[in-house]
């Protein structure tokens, strides 16, 4: 079983502080009363940024302080291409899932997009609120996932936002199920070996007509994923399994 990773606020050098490090707070808490793990098991530090420190596990103090011997320090670099899928906003905790899924699977970034057939409207302390959920998701799902760097979770965007990241993207799609729209299979798109990918995600309605030409303008071409229809919440993480089959980063 791979060493469980706990994510702590900065990963210190490995030989400060003799190489000794305490795990102490809520994660501490969960490493000792609730992983129970022991002396000489392994765990791994991570800022949630790439930067990394595998452990050992010397003991513990209390049911809340694991004391731990750092052994190395490493940095993990951006992968190539970067993928970051736009997210039209779901209902109830769909998009919970969705943020869940697309980390468990590797996406790099996610962006909150308020559609105009989204259900669902982040506003004030609710839109507030919603947008911490998914950014706490994403830190756990990192962290159950062994990831070492997380995916950004942005502030939600408009369309015209939307559109902006598109232009600046070296392969830019709009999952659009519609063969009307001209929509070609993303499993035979040509994909840039680098730099970055952008995927929009639309709501359970579909991507309008207008966000669609807008999207078009910036750049961005519609693809389909198969046959069936998947829903919102599954469609961005079906789509970033294929692109990090087809880019070689699951390779």
């Amino acid at each position: 079983m791979t060493a469980p990773v706990f994510v702590v606020e900065h990963v210190p050098d490995a030989g400060a502080s003799g190489g000794q490090y305490v795990l102490d707070g809520p994660e501490g808490r969960h490493a000792v009363s609730v992983k129970r793990l022991r002396a000489g098991e392994e765990v791994v530090l991570t800022d949630g940024a790439g930067r990394h420190a595998v452990c050992e596990v010397i003991g513990t103090e209390g049911k809340d302080r694991l004391i731990l011997h750092m052994t190395t320090v490493s940095e993990e670099p951006p992968e190539s291409p970067r993928i970051t899928v736009v997210q039209a906003l779901p209902k109830g905790d769909r998009g919970e899932l969705a943020v869940e899924t697309m980390t468990e699977t590797g996406v790099d970034a996610i962006v909150p997009w308020a559609a105009s057939r989204c259900v669902t409207q982040w506003r004030g302390d609710r839109g507030l609120k919603a947008l911490a959920k998914w950014r706490a998701t994403a830190r756990e799902a990192g962290k159950q996932s062994r990831r070492v760097r997380f995916p950004e979770v942005a502030d939600a965007a408009t369309s015209k936002q939307v559109a902006a990241l598109l232009a600046k993207a070296d392969f830019a799609a709009v999952l659009h199920e519609d063969r009307d729209y001209g929509s070609e299979p993303l499993a035979t798109a040509e994909l840039p070996a680098e730099g970055e990918i952008v995927l929009v995600v639309g709501p359970e309605g579909g991507v309008s007509p207008e966000e669609l030409a807008l999207f078009e303008e910036a750049g961005a071409k519609a693809y389909r994923l198969g046959r069936t229809v998947l829903r919102t919440s599954t469609a961005g993480t079906a789509a970033t399994a294929l692109l990090l089959g087809r880019t070689g980063r699951w390779s």
